[in-house]
């Protein structure tokens, strides 16, 4: 099955469990944006924790096309919370993972998505602060459907 997520443009949405690093779940709700332009893809997105009081976090990436065989794509973001994060999307069968750092603060993580199918995937990922783990999340990630024109 070709990967759909990151290669395709298009909206994903997802819902989930987001547990702080103390262990506690919360529901959480997510929206991504993918879109291609020549030289670079870019990923927007947000995650809201539905805690109380509710949190929301905001993401904007910009990948570097993958090669002809797909193995493996650049990405850097600039987050006010973490600083400036790297990171590296490999495709590995049925599978995409992530990992990321950024080098000043010492935050790092990964994340796994499985494709269940074209529309939908399933995510778990981590995030750390040096060697403590602050947040962990799994969720459904979900296409959405292009509106009909009228």
């Amino acid at each position: 099955m070709t990967h759909t997520f990151l290669f395709e443009p298009g909206i994903w949405t997802a819902s989930g469990t987001f547990w702080r690093g103390d262990g506690e779940p919360m529901e959480a709700q997510a929206r991504t944006e993918i879109s291609h332009r020549p030289d670079c893809w870019l990923l927007s997105g947000t995650l809201k924790v539905l805690g109380s009081p509710p949190v929301e976090f905001v993401s904007a990436y910009r990948i570097e096309p993958p090669s002809r065989n797909h193995a493996s794509m650049k990405w850097a973001s600039e987050s006010a919370p973490l600083g400036r994060l790297q990171g590296t999307y490999s495709v590995i069968g049925s599978c995409i993972f992530c990992v990321y750092r950024c080098q000043d603060s010492g935050y790092h993580g990964a994340e796994h998505l499985e494709q269940l199918d074209a529309n939908s995937y399933r995510s778990a990922g981590i995030l750390l602060l040096q060697d403590r783990g602050l947040s962990s999340w799994q969720m459904v990630l979900r296409r959405s459907r292009p509106k009909e024109p009228v």
